[in-house]
């Protein structure tokens, strides 16, 4: 249903251009909005002109119209003057207001069809026709992006990712499908590549960083080619973002093909999980290791296994790393020198981030 505010600011602005005054009811005569500095008492005349079978009529000095939306009727139109200019005003402006209610009535629509479609709740048959009903391509490049900020519940988000859209030109579907995030529906052009879909996202983050949102994170699935394949690209749009909030802290735009190894840990079984780091760790945490220890562990790995290039990063004697690695193999039994078990641990340090996460997110 089209929102009073809206109605308020169609008739104003029509005022404002026929000078005429304009009053629209519902259809037992109660006034919704008004342009008419004195209030009046139209519910009998109202009550009369629904009843009949005129779709306009005059009364008293006013214009009656009726405003249907396909079949039902919704509003009652009436238009101050009984001469003819005011009866040619009214009918433009019952036009005006019918288009308006199927625009806002197409787009509710839309939107719902996209979050049912996003939710796999429709058959088929049902997508491809509500699709043409809709007035949408079948056959569009289309891509799925989650946006999820620090805060979620505010609804400025939502407002804040049209504006940012609009004013890219784009053909997107902005919508929510819960109260966490907002899922954007882009159409692509055919020469859109990988790297200006990255762009894209990354203009949509600092929009909103910039207009105060905190801790702003974007994840996009893969692109599809028809339009019942939205919802694959909007799972694995909810994965990477999920993903990246274990793996990928640091990062504020992350692309479901970019997941690497952190999207098979994700799919893991807890109980398998707990397993895997008994048998590498036979019961110790490696949330119990020094903060020395750990920030040796992954600055090994940053520098790719490099002992000279991480002992001048950690300013420290390269005689000194040897020994802290010497000591973390004799309580692991996992060697970082070897790739094997470098391998091994750093799976295993995953796998420590992913069980915290999925344990939290039960609480």
């Amino acid at each position: 249903m089209i929102s009073n505010q809206i109605l308020q600011n169609t008739i104003d602005g029509m005022s404002g251009i026929t000078h005429a005054e304009f009053c629209v009811t519902d259809t037992e005569g109660r006034a919704v909005v008004s342009t008419m500095q004195e209030k009046r008492d139209f519910e009998s005349a109202v009550t009369e002109f629904v009843r009949s079978a005129a779709e306009s009529q005059e009364q008293q000095n006013y214009h009656f119209f009726k405003i249907f939306d396909e079949q039902t009727l919704e509003y009652v139109l009436i238009v101050d003057g009984s001469n003819e200019n005011a009866y040619l005003v009214g009918k433009m402006a019952a036009y005006q207001l019918k288009s308006l209610l199927v625009a806002y009535k197409e787009r509710f629509d839309k939107d719902n069809f996209i979050k049912n479609l996003l939710l796999d709740n429709l058959l088929l048959v049902d997508i491809y026709s509500r699709a043409r009903k809709l007035h949408m391509s079948i056959d569009a490049r289309r891509l799925v992006l989650v946006v999820e900020t620090a805060d979620r519940k505010d609804g400025n988000t939502m407002e804040l990712v049209k504006e940012c859209l609009a004013a890219a030109g784009g053909e997107e579907i902005v919508t929510a499908v819960d109260e966490s995030s907002v899922v954007i529906v882009k159409e692509l052009d055919e020469d859109m590549d990988a790297k200006e879909i990255e762009r894209s996202a990354q203009d949509i983050v600092s929009y909103l960083t910039r207009a105060g949102m905190r801790d702003v994170k974007l994840a996009y699935g893969t692109v599809v080619g028809e339009i019942k394949e939205v919802s694959r690209s909007y799972k694995e749009a909810r994965m990477a973002l999920d993903v990246g909030k274990i793996f990928f802290a640091e990062k504020d735009v992350i692309p479901y093909n970019e997941l690497g190894i952190g999207r098979l840990i994700y799919q893991l079984p807890l109980p398998l999980c707990r397993m895997f780091i008994q048998e590498i760790f036979d019961g110790r945490n490696p949330e119990e290791f020094d903060e020395e220890t750990l920030t040796t562990i992954n600055k090994f790995f940053e520098n790719s296994l490099n002992v000279s290039e991480t002992s001048r990063q950690l300013f420290i004697h390269r005689n000194t790393l040897v020994y802290r690695l010497d000591k973390l193999q004799k309580s692991t039994n996992l060697d970082l020198r070897v790739f094997e078990d470098a391998i091994t641990f750093k799976i295993a340090l995953m796998v420590v981030e992913y069980m915290h996460y999925m344990e939290n997110q039960n609480y």
